[in-house]
């Protein structure tokens, strides 16, 4: 008999019961991602396609019933790890425990992640992972690397333990917890499950100081231009490390009867504008020694890629070519989807679109958040990663008229 040790608890074969589920759509009140979804939705006359039959089993620990297929089995177990660490740390921080084990649908990648029906919509290719508030269940695929799965699962259980507390007899119930912002809420699943000392976070917030734009906790409540995960993130991280994580935990716990002004009063005893100003000085104290001396970008180049330029206003995982006359780059530009363009490098001028999604038919996505893609020696192809027949696939472009020469299909 196969056996595995997950945590506190010793699993047989005998408790992977197998089962067909069939899953019905779940309404949820709040749904957290964390990633905001990208610029293809969901609009009318497009459906979610479906592309394989997923022939469920439950994995049960002591705290949770893991779905999943088994063709991720071993990943699985690993991840079935993970999840009881950060139920016994998130446990001990929170003061709280689960009535009663919690629901976790694993995929074994994105692209079967995006073909789930617990979820009603699209998912972007920006969303990592999302929380149920009414089922209280986990929905996420496993990711490309252990950290950036236990990363998504740690911020996820944070999530379920922020509903369960919520749903609790003193909670306040989830109305309570919906009129709390983004920053306060999906800051403190990047804090909690991240840390303190986090480099995206802090060059966010480098970036920040430089512009003279910290934001103060009114504008984060807001002003959706300041992006609470990260700001919300290094928030937590000056109140818990100045006041303690218990501050955090009592801080979100009073909030959900008090709202969050009324609670960071209660319990630091400062307003919020006096928190802003203190958290700012400490900001400026730790970064300003280290950008003294140093140039602003701009100081040393040209703009390439930017609405003033041509391109779209998010422009992300920019790849030279070898011969160093182009750049190749994902863009939001057309507004409805997320395509792969092509610049020159001195000018920034787009020269042409190498791929979207939106045209072509046998694509569902381009695979934009793990990967840049890839030039060829000669600078004659470009090589990306696509969704493609609920698969990813490397497709292969020449780049002097963007047509595909060739895929591949990942094993």
């Amino acid at each position: 008999m196969r056996r595995y040790m997950l945590g506190k608890i010793l699993l047989s074969k005998m408790t992977l019961e197998r089962t067909r589920v069939v899953w019905t759509l779940g309404l949820a009140t709040l749904v957290l991602a964390i990633i905001p979804p990208s610029a293809s939705g969901q609009y009318f006359g497009r459906n979610k396609v479906q592309f394989d039959d997923f022939d469920f089993e439950i994995l049960r620990t002591e705290h949770f019933d893991i779905h999943y297929y088994p063709e991720e089995t071993e990943a699985v177990l690993d991840a079935a790890r993970m999840g009881e660490r950060w139920y016994e740390r998130f446990a001990r921080t929170f003061q709280h425990e689960f009535e009663r084990t919690k629901p976790i649908i694993l995929y074994a990648d994105h692209p079967d992640f995006q073909q789930t029906n617990t979820l009603s919509g699209f998912i972007g290719e920006g969303t990592g992972g999302v929380t149920e508030s009414l089922k209280n269940r986990v929905i996420m695929p496993l990711a490309g690397s252990y950290w950036d799965t236990d990363h998504v699962l740690g911020h996820e259980l944070v999530h379920a333990f922020q509903y369960n507390i919520a749903q609790s007899r003193r909670g306040g119930g989830l109305q309570g917890l919906s009129t709390l912002p983004l920053w306060l809420i999906e800051g403190m699943a990047e804090y909690l499950s991240v840390g303190r000392d986090d480099p995206l976070t802090a060059m966010w917030i480098r970036d920040a100081i430089r512009r003279d734009d910290l934001p103060t906790i009114q504008q984060m409540t807001r002003e959706s231009r300041f992006f609470p995960y990260r700001f919300g993130q290094a928030l937590w991280a000056y109140i818990g490390g100045t006041y303690g994580d218990d501050a955090v935990i009592s801080i979100y716990r009073r909030a959900l009867r008090a709202g969050f002004e009324g609670a960071i009063e209660d319990v630091l005893g400062l307003s919020t504008d006096t928190l802003s100003v203190r958290w700012k000085e400490k900001v400026e104290e730790e970064y300003f020694p280290i950008m003294e001396g140093r140039s602003a970008p701009s100081d040393q180049g040209n703009l390439l890629l930017a609405p003033s330029t041509g391109s779209g206003s998010v422009n992300i995982q920019p790849s030279i070519s070898p011969d160093g006359r182009y750049v190749a780059f994902l863009s939001e530009k057309d507004i409805f989807s997320v395509d792969l363009y092509m610049a020159d490098t001195r000018t920034g001028e787009i020269i042409r679109k190498l791929a979207s999604a939106e045209s072509d038919p046998h694509v569902e996505a381009l695979r934009y958040i793990d990967s840049s893609g890839t030039w060829s020696p000669d600078s004659e192809q470009f090589a990306y990663v696509v969704s493609a027949g609920g698969n990813n696939e490397m497709a292969i472009a020449a780049t002097r008229n963007g047509v595909v020469q060739r895929r591949i299909e990942f094993e």
